[in-house]
């Protein structure tokens, strides 16, 4: 074990957990714990939005994807960034107004009912366990490179540590370890992309040249078509990226966290710019891993692409860089896996247990206790399953999350919001029929269904890699069939109801 790697990783361990000791004497009621008492500024609260969405395979999956890819590995970028203009434009403001606590504060302010509590929940329970496993996974691997433990360990290590940041620190702990894995990330790479222009003497011609030597593509390395050759393929993975963002719970109830929707709108414009200048920055690394490391020493490295930020930083400067670049994706493993377990949690203890178990009948005291209880639950399952994922490839759930939430998630907010004959039965139609469209057309892919590595042996019988091109509009349209074979019997003053999902302000009822 090198001493400086683990050095490096202890020090991160010890100032989440000063972190988590600090906010679990704050989270003494159940609005500190799922929000924070709305007390995170937008610009705090922008910070740790980037915190929740720059995840492990941002970080470390698309400057392996540059190297390796090219053009065609900054399309990820592009999408990831652009999602958020969706967020801001008609998302932000009114799922603030609209809920308390969870997503299905915001459907049931227009559709009040259990079924409709249980159907919000279990899809954001299942959109968080799908995208917490990959990164669970990759942390598990990441550690036991770097610090010759075993996988199991490693993965048992990730999983308490967020576990303790939720079950203790709840939202406050979260929102704080995200801010600050937010500005050590950026200082990170920025430090990195400095030491590569430095490198090259402040040469980006220099550079360049030096990225058409070290690919086997050369110059064609900057243009499109190496890794998504299929046109549909590329606009599909784009529509997934760019609606998926707005159907994600663990970011969607970040809008919770701040009093008004002026800081609302300051935590988006925040984040896109952070998230904007981050991707920028990839850019520079993955360039610099072409030109420094090179396609053949890379692959024969990690045929994923994923190690090649820290290849880069161990070329550049180092054990002592190396060191520090891990330990920051170690952070970012463990960030954004807490935001996504109180985002599961609170789905569950808040919809299921107070307003469906409990009828809305339980003291602050119960509540808390359920929140913390449910934590520990899915800490523990989502930290089982990655357990037994070790030896298989699941990094496609990352893309699969952003499909799961644009085709279930994000037609019902959006019609919630904006559609005045939008009924009940079409928004747990179209929540169901995106769901089970975008699974079984993972199921009949060549993800699983793969001759050569997949999990079923097989030709696949749908052939997109990604498939949200089809599951995002079955979505969309069952929701709309829904509406019209099952009108609202009993439908809201719809004119009061968006009045206050656009500004907040509660309309008095005509007599």
């Amino acid at each position: 074990m090198n001493f400086t790697y683990f050095l490096f990783f202890v020090c991160i361990v010890i100032c989440t957990l000063i972190i988590t000791y600090w906010a679990a004497r704050r989270s003494k009621t159940t609005i500190q714990f799922y929000t924070a008492a709305g007390k995170l500024t937008g610009f705090q609260n922008g910070l740790a939005i980037a915190g929740d969405y720059i995840s492990a395979a941002s970080f470390l999956g698309i400057v392996g994807a540059i190297a390796l890819n090219g053009y065609d590995g900054f399309l990820y970028s592009l999408g990831f960034l652009v999602s958020y203009l969706v967020v801001l434009l008609f998302v932000a403001e009114p799922v603030h107004y609209l809920g308390n606590y969870s997503l299905g504060d915001v459907v049931c302010a227009r559709f009040p009912s259990n079924q409709m509590r249980w159907i919000m929940a279990i899809g954001s329970f299942i959109i968080s366990i799908f995208y917490m496993i990959p990164q669970l996974v990759a942390s598990g691997l990441l550690i036991r490179l770097l610090l010759n433990i075993d996988y199991s360990t490693s993965v048992l290590i990730i999983g308490s540590l967020m576990t303790v940041y939720v079950v203790f620190g709840g939202m406050i702990a979260t929102s704080w370890v995200q801010i600050v894995k937010t500005i050590l990330l950026m200082s990170s790479t920025f430090l990195l992309s400095l030491i590569v222009f430095s490198f090259y003497e402040w040469d980006i011609h220099a550079l360049i040249d030096e990225v058409k030597v070290g690919t086997p593509m050369g110059d064609q390395f900057f243009m499109p078509g190496h890794l998504l050759t299929n046109p549909l393929e590329v606009i599909s993975l784009y529509v997934a990226l760019i609606l998926g963002t707005a159907g994600l719970p663990h970011i969607l109830i970040r809008f919770y966290t701040v009093k008004n929707a002026s800081e609302v709108r300051k935590s988006v414009l925040t984040a896109s710019w952070i998230i904007g200048l981050f991707y920028v920055m990839t850019l520079v690394l993955g360039l610099g891993t072409a030109a420094v490391i090179g396609y053949d020493q890379l692959i024969a490295a990690d045929s994923t692409g994923n190690l090649a930020a820290p290849l880069l930083a161990k070329a550049l400067g180092g054990d002592f860089l190396l060191a520090f670049i891990s330990a920051i994706a170690f952070t970012t493993v463990v960030a954004v896996v807490a935001g996504l377990v109180i985002s599961a949690t609170t789905a569950f203890s808040h919809d299921i247990y107070h307003h469906i178990i409990k009828k809305g009948k339980t003291t602050e005291k119960q509540q808390l206790r359920a929140a913390q209880w449910s934590a520990l639950a899915i800490g523990l399952i989502s930290t089982l399953f990655a357990l037994g994922l070790e030896n298989i490839n699941v990094t496609f759930l990352v893309s699969l999350t952003f499909i799961f939430a644009a085709s279930s998630n994000l037609p019902i907010i959006l019609f919630t919001i904006y559609w005045k004959r939008f009924s009940q039965a079409g928004a747990m139609i179209g929540m169901i029929s995106g769901l089970i469209a975008s699974l079984t057309l993972l199921v009949l892919g060549p993800h699983i269904m793969n001759i050569d590595n997949g999990w079923i042996l097989r030709e696949p019988l749908f052939n997109l890699y990604n498939p949200g091109i089809i599951a995002i509009p079955i979505g969309f349209l069952g929701a709309i069939l829904g509406t019209f074979l099952f009108p609202q019997k009993d439908p809201i003053n719809f004119e009061r109801f968006y009045l206050k999902a656009q500004t907040g302000v509660e309309m008095k009822e005509r007599r």
